[in-house]
């Protein structure tokens, strides 16, 4: 178990949909340790287990996110559902995608199950931060960015900043996509 490095847009792991979990296992177990080790290093909101190249549907969730109140920090095969229809509009940034914040609009609210390293079926309610980084990191589980979310000025603003990025320079061009939610 160890902080991990990061994978970078550009590789096509973050682009694939990710295979579902179906052994609770001492392998998933640390998977789930470095997810979490490696989000807690980085400060992040959340941190999926493509970001670290491996392709399975887990993300780590920082327990702190206000609202948070199981303290959650890990789901396994997560399903999200949304109560209401309402939205939410704010920055959002990625680790995958260093120093790129762009308004991205989201669902309020967002009703997540799954299960924990352990197998054990787990629901959380989330709102705001939470809700937003419950979606974020699913999208990575299903090969979607949220820079897919942008609209066409939004995409091509992204485009010029990864241009200019230092971290950017030799990684293949991203694929941007037009997601349909």
């Amino acid at each position: 178990m160890t902080v991990l490095p990061i994978v970078k847009i550009g590789d096509p792991v973050l682009r694939r949909p990710a295979e579902p979990v179906t052994t609770f296992d001492a392998e998933l177990h640390r998977l789930v340790q470095d997810l979490t080790e490696t989000l807690a290093d980085s400060r992040g909101a959340g941190l999926a287990a493509p970001q670290l190249g491996v392709s399975l549907r887990v993300f780590a969730v920082n327990p702190d996110l206000p609202g948070n109140d199981l303290r959650l920090d890990h789901l396994v095969n997560p399903v999200l559902e949304f109560p209401d229809e309402q939205i939410q509009d704010g920055p959002e940034g990625c680790l995958s995608i260093p120093g790129v914040y762009l308004d991205t609009k989201r669902r309020l609210n967002t009703l997540a199950r799954g299960y924990t390293k352990h197998g054990d079926p787990v629901q959380v309610v989330g709102d705001g931060i939470l809700s937003r980084c419950m979606q974020h990191e699913t999208d990575h589980l299903d090969g979607i960015l949220f820079i897919d979310r942008q609209d066409a000025p939004g995409r091509r603003r992204l485009l010029d900043t990864l241009r200019e990025a230092a971290w950017f320079d030799g990684l293949p061009a991203p694929e941007v996509r037009v997601s349909p939610h």
